[in-house]
């Protein structure tokens, strides 16, 4: 057996929170004018009904942070879990538009606090140099979610007017295999000696993490670890001049993560590939289509994230970001929209080698020991607030935009984000966690 199989096995059940995450918030794009047709829904209805799972993820981002710090990252993982069982469940067999809404919400209060608690046990419980593609995996689960997500919804919209209540129905399978999983994670080492001042369960979990570390330099793992968990510099407040730096570097990949169009264009693809003429059942393989290029992207991004580095990856994102959605508004502009859905796959592209492997690594690294939680829980946050809202406000701006000023404004937020990467953002592969505040 792997010697390090403890180490991957552990990373992939974690991760495979992403793979729910992604399933959860874009299975909607199959079903979403299925039921504003049902339910007659007017325009701001219906923006509400489809982001209410954003707006529970809002919420799961907040207060994510704190189950994980006070109870330990493996229990709050078992209970996202439950969460996204419960919300398959119940979304699926919603008699109305209020109790749709209800599970929906209570489906995004797993994602939420699972973009704080599974990137954040990844990182601390893997060795510096395979920190990137591991944690990177959350990202990876996410994309695989989503192409078996527009997959599904695809194989299933064909089979009658229920078709809807089966694409939301089938997570149910996917969230209690990774319920049972759960329940054989270690706990994050980390967590293990900070918290519970257990310094040999941690040891322990970091030596089958690291099996080729020598016993000393083990012990001064442990004893830095455990130093920075009695740092009283490290015990003070969240929002401090000290944690400036990294607050303010979580909050800007996260905004502009959003600002991008992302979430726009993955939970309304159907309906965008519909813009150019496109029939439903085609726009709804092209959606497949999208769902097969992020997956192919992210897994190029997991291979370089420990060889480039965070930072060139994000420069090399932004320069896709920037041409792919200058094309896209051309299309619209000029009237060429042929090119647009090949357009809209180099967005895709440009997003899983860049922003899409990058954020949950980068976010889950910037933070000391102490405030790892709070600060995940922040980043979080941030993305989840502005998806949203862009989620929230997308059927509007459909109806009273033109295509390419949707995506003229995009494509300004990406020149944005390529100056943020040139002058502000650091490198951190390759860093112990206990070393990154000196060293950002």
């Amino acid at each position: 057996m792997n010697k390090r199989f403890f180490l991957y096995r552990s990373a992939v059940v974690a991760s495979l929170a992403g793979f729910l995450f992604g399933f959860d918030t874009v299975v909607i794009s199959g079903a979403e004018q299925t039921i504003q047709s049902l339910w007659g829904l007017s325009g701001t209805i219906h923006g509400l009904a489809i982001s209410m799972a954003l707006w529970g993820t809002v919420l799961g981002s907040i207060v994510g942070g704190w189950p994980a710090e006070y109870f330990g990252r493996k229990k709050t993982l078992l209970w996202i879990g439950i969460l996204y069982l419960a919300s398959a469940v119940g979304s699926a067999l919603a008699p109305g538009i209020n109790s749709f809404m209800f599970f929906r919400f209570i489906g995004g209060l797993g994602v939420g606090i699972s973009t704080v608690a599974a990137p954040m046990f990844i990182s601390e419980i893997a060795p510096p140099q395979f920190r990137g593609r591991l944690t990177g995996m959350f990202q990876f689960n996410i994309v695989f979610g989503i192409l078996i997500a527009f997959l599904s919804n695809s194989l299933l919209s064909g089979i009658g007017e229920n078709a809807w209540r089966w694409m939301l129905g089938v997570e149910t399978f996917p969230a209690l295999i990774f319920t049972l999983l759960c329940i054989g994670l270690p706990e994050s080492p980390r967590w293990l000696i900070i918290h519970k001042k257990d310094r040999e369960g941690g040891r322990a979990v970091l030596l089958k993490g690291n099996p080729d570390l020598p016993e000393e330099d083990l012990n001064n793992l442990v004893n830095e670890i455990e130093a920075t968990g009695n740092n009283k510099k490290q015990t003070g407040t969240f929002f401090s001049r000290r944690l400036l730096k990294p607050i303010l570097l979580a909050f800007f990949i996260a905004f502009f993560n959003q600002l991008s169009g992302i979430n726009a264009i993955l939970y309304f693809s159907p309906r965008i590939f519909e813009m150019t003429g496109l029939e439903s059942q085609a726009a709804l393989l092209q959606s497949v289509g999208i769902g097969i290029t992020n997956l192919v992207f992210t897994f190029v991004g997991l291979w370089l994230i420990d060889r480039l580095g965070r930072r060139t990856l994000m420069f090399i994102g932004s320069i896709g970001y920037i041409v792919s959605l200058g094309l896209i508004a051309w299309s619209f502009s000029s009237g060429h929209l042929d090119m647009v859905p090949v357009y809209i796959f180099g967005f895709i592209a440009s997003h899983g080698i860049g922003q899409g492997t990058v954020i949950w690594v980068f976010i889950s690294e910037i933070f000391p020991n102490r405030q790892r939680a709070f600060g995940q829980s922040f980043g979080s946050f941030t993305h989840w607030f502005f998806a949203a809202l862009i989620t929230l406000v997308f059927p509007l701006m459909a109806e009273s935009m033109l295509p390419q000023y949707i995506f003229g404004l995009f494509c300004t937020m990406m020149i944005l984000q390529l100056i943020w990467v040139l002058f502000f953002m650091p490198e951190t592969k390759g860093i112990l966690l206990e070393h990154m505040e000196e060293r950002i």
